[in-house]
């Protein structure tokens, strides 16, 4: 019994998988600011662009 409980609390699989897993969720969070900041620019500068044409 005290193998298994020193075997379960040695094994670093599962604390590895969840730091990857934090990993790729801060790089989301990332993306996704900077997505959602990037695209209003965009919709700005096609609604600029938009305006401009005659009609």
């Amino acid at each position: 019994m005290r193998q298994l409980i020193s075997s379960f609390f040695s094994d670093e699989r599962g604390a590895t998988a969840i730091e990857y897993c934090l990993v790729a969720c801060s790089i989301s969070i990332v993306i996704v600011a900077a997505v959602t900041s990037l695209g209003q620019d965009v919709r700005a500068l096609f609604v600029r662009v938009r305006d401009n044409f005659p009609q």
